[in-house]
Formats: C-alpha cells, structure tokens, sequence
C-alpha cells in the first residue's frame, strides 16, 4: 500500500473514532440532562484514561501530517489538547465524562483542572528524567569543554527576551505583570511562571493577569521552537549524516558498564525511580532572594531541575558501588516519549481552560490576545534567531549542537523531543542538558525582576 493511501486510511479511522466519541458523549451529555440511565458507566479514571489516549491517538495523527518535509510531530498532540481544554468550559458540554475528567467544574479552585495538570507534572518528570540518563554519560565531561559556550548563548537567549518583554512592558496599558506571563509562556517555563506569580503576590499585585499572559503565548511558545528546529536544517539545506558524525566527534566516549554491577529490575526502573524521588526533594527546596526572606521572591529547581539534575548524576555515575544505575537504552526512550506525550496533554488542556477563563476576566476582551500573540511571537522569535545566530557565527557551534542548546535555552521540552526525531540522534540531548539550566535560573531571575524593577 502507497503512503499516501496509507495516510488517508488513518485519517479515516481517526474521522469514525471522532464521530463515535461524539455520539458517545452526546448520549452520555442528553441522559444525564434528562435523567436517564446511560447504557454505558465509566468511571472518573476510565474516563480520564480514554480522554489521554484519544488526545493522544489524535494528536499523533495530527502531527503526522506533512508539508515540504515539516510537521508537528508530538506538538499535535498539544493542539488537541487545547481544543479539549477549551470544550471543557462549554456549559453545554457539561456531564461529558471525557471532559469532566479532564476538568472538575467545582467552586473549589483547588479541584479545577487538577486532572490535567497531575499528568503535566508526571509527563515533564518522566520527559526530564530520561532526559537526563541519556545525556548524563558524556554530559559533564561535554560540559567541561563546552562550559563557557553553554553559559554564554544560555545568557544571550534569555537576556533577549528579557529586553523584548521589557519595551513590551512600557507599552501603555501592557504593564509588567502580563509582559512577565507572556515571557514566560513565549519560553514555555513554569517555573518563570510561578516566580513571576510569586513577585506579584508579594508586592501584593494581581496575578489573573500574569495568567492570561503565559496561557496566551504558550501555544506559539511550543510550536515556534518544534517548525524552527525542523526548518533550519532545511533553510541550510544540512547533510545531517555529517552533522551527526560532527555531533559525535564532539562529544567524549565513555566506556561500556562495568561487570559484576547488581541490577534490582531488567529495565532500570529503581534507579529511574529513585532518580525522581531524589529529584522531586531536591527541586522543592526553596531559597529567599531577597532579605525578606521567605516572605519574599524565592528560587528553587523545581519538578524540573530537580529530576534532571539527579538523573544526570546517575546517567554520569553509572553505578553506586556494586549497585547499577543503568536504564535500559529502549525504556529510558520510551519513557521519553510517553512523558512528552503526557505533559503536552495536561498543559493543553490547562492552557486551553485557562484562555478562556481569563480572557473573560479581562476589560480589554479580545483585544487581549492579539498584544499578547503579537508579543508572545517576538519573544519566542528573537531569542531564537539571536541565540542561533550567536552560537553559529561567535561560538562556531555545529548545528545539532547548536540547535540542542536553543531547545535548552528557550526551556522547550517538546522541542528537543521533535529535534532528536529529526536528527535522529539521542546525542542532541547533551547540548539541551548543558545550557537549560543556566536559562532555568535566568528566565525565574528575570521574570521577577521584570515585576519587581517595573511595578512601581
């Protein structure tokens, strides 16, 4: 069967799955308004469980569509859940359980959207731990080589968007606290997110705004970074069996596991384990920045940090006396990509549920997403190009290096996913490794400085 017949056959089923979903939910929606018995009982975590897999199933579907060459890839997966996430504040499509699942319409702010974001949080740390044991063999001694380049385009990445949300900010009527959201939505990262929360609840501002500002550039934040890692080989017109070899030829070897080492499980999953626990401990440790205290702007590593940072300690160590650290090459890839899956999933939906709402809070209305599109695109665009621009021409970077550090400097998870597929490489993991947690400490140290410099 030709490709091309091959791809319409799955569009097709992906058309019947989307019309049988429909007229599931459309029975479930009308019986429960009219107090009918449905034929079908799902539970909350049947649902929950049918509602990831169809964003996923879907989603891949989406990003498997091509043109010259470029798709989505897992960023489909994003999109649809957007749509999920914004079904899910339809009045009409209350009592769907899919979307209930997703979305627990209570007075309780605690209870809205705790679904979605439990599964962000579980796909970022499986994405990041794996992450971290692929690129922690060859990452320290890399980073030793490569330290100030790392460091250097890191800096000019986030320094570039800091300028553009600054000007952003002395926009009449943009302000501060919505040109921080947008920064740290146009760079994907949460921890810039709440530290920029955090500073405005500490100056005792509103943070509604810092909200719709992240919500609205995250989108373009994520699929900006997934068409510009996949475009520029083709700009360049890359041969990228030779920037593989380039990648590997930069990188130092390490020697095969030692013999003798106690493995607790076949595929590593202790260690992998105990890597996130360790993590998770680490990242929520929390360190004043200012001489208020804790009562002030804090810094911590966070889900992020914390997990990545332990896992390239174990990648990098191998093994604890007799006992293995090693992950299975194939679960440690599979995790990866279930953990990207999973967190596009929950941050849909929570992006998709937190547009809606806040734009509703808002006095501008409508008017409120295009200045925070048109400054979301800037500030996910100039870094991009400058930090580019930068490691190619000054740092003399080879491209997969090149383009793994701007997946780390730009904080884009779903990016390095999309980069390793297209480079088909797990090598372009270091260079993301390296640089992402010098851009972490900057964009959290930038966004609170953007509300505590500017607020007054």
């Amino acid at each position: 069967m030709k490709h091309s017949n091959k791809k319409w056959l799955w569009l097709a089923i992906a058309a019947i799955l989307v019309a049988a979903v429909t007229a599931w939910c459309g029975t479930c929606a009308m019986n429960a308004t009219n107090g009918v018995e449905s034929t079908f009982k799902v539970s909350t975590s049947a649902a929950l469980l049918i509602g990831i897999f169809l964003v996923a199933a879907l989603g891949y579907l989406l990003g498997s569509i091509s043109i010259q060459g470029v798709s989505l890839g897992t960023a489909g997966v994003f999109l649809v859940a957007i749509l999920f996430g914004y079904l899910c504040t339809l009045p009409q499509l209350q009592n769907i359980p899919i979307l209930d699942s997703f979305y627990i319409a209570d007075s309780s702010a605690t209870l809205n959207n705790y679904f979605s974001k439990v599964i962000q949080n579980i796909g970022l740390v499986l994405f990041v731990t794996s992450v971290g044991f692929i690129a922690g063999p060859n990452f320290f001694k890399n980073l030793k080589k490569n330290a100030t380049s790392y460091v250097l385009l890191g800096a000019m990445i986030i320094l570039s968007g800091t300028m553009v949300a600054v000007l952003f900010a002395l926009i009449p009527g943009i302000g501060p606290e919505f040109s921080a959201g947008i920064l740290s939505g146009a760079l994907t990262s949460t921890p810039g997110f709440s530290a920029a929360l955090e500073a405005a609840e500490s100056f005792g501002r509103s943070a509604d705004i810092i909200t719709l500002g992240y919500a609205i550039a995250y989108p373009f934040g994520v699929i900006g970074v997934v068409l510009f890692v996949q475009l520029i080989p083709k700009i360049l017109k890359a041969d990228m069996a030779k920037e593989r070899e380039l990648l590997k030829a930069g990188a130092q070897t390490v020697s095969e596991e030692k013999p003798g080492l106690f493995h607790c499980d076949s595929y590593g999953l202790m260690p992998f384990a105990l890597a996130v626990v360790a993590g998770l401990i680490i990242g929520s440790i929390n360190i004043p920045l200012t001489a208020s205290g804790y009562a002030g702007p804090r810094f911590s590593l966070g889900t992020t940090g914390g997990t990545l940072a332990l896992s390239l300690v174990f990648g990098h160590l191998g093994h604890i006396g007799k006992l293995s650290l090693k992950v299975d090459k194939v679960a440690v890839k599979v995790f990866r990509e279930l953990g990207l899956m999973l967190f596009l999933t929950g941050a849909g939906v929570s992006g998709g549920v937190s547009l809606v709402s806040e734009i509703g809070k808002s006095s501008l209305g409508g008017m409120i997403v295009v200045y925070g599109l048109v400054g979301g695109v800037l500030m996910t665009t100039i870094p991009m190009f400058m930090g580019f621009l930068f490691a190619k021409y000054i740092l003399k970077l080879s491209l997969l290096n090149n383009l793994g550090s701007i997946t780390g400097g730009m904080t884009s998870t779903p990016a390095l996913g999309t980069l390793i597929n297209t480079a088909k490489t797990d090598d372009a993991a270091a260079a993301y490794a390296s640089t992402y947690p010098i851009a972490l400490v900057l964009v959290v140290l930038a966004s609170q400085l953007i509300i505590a410099l500017m607020g007054g």
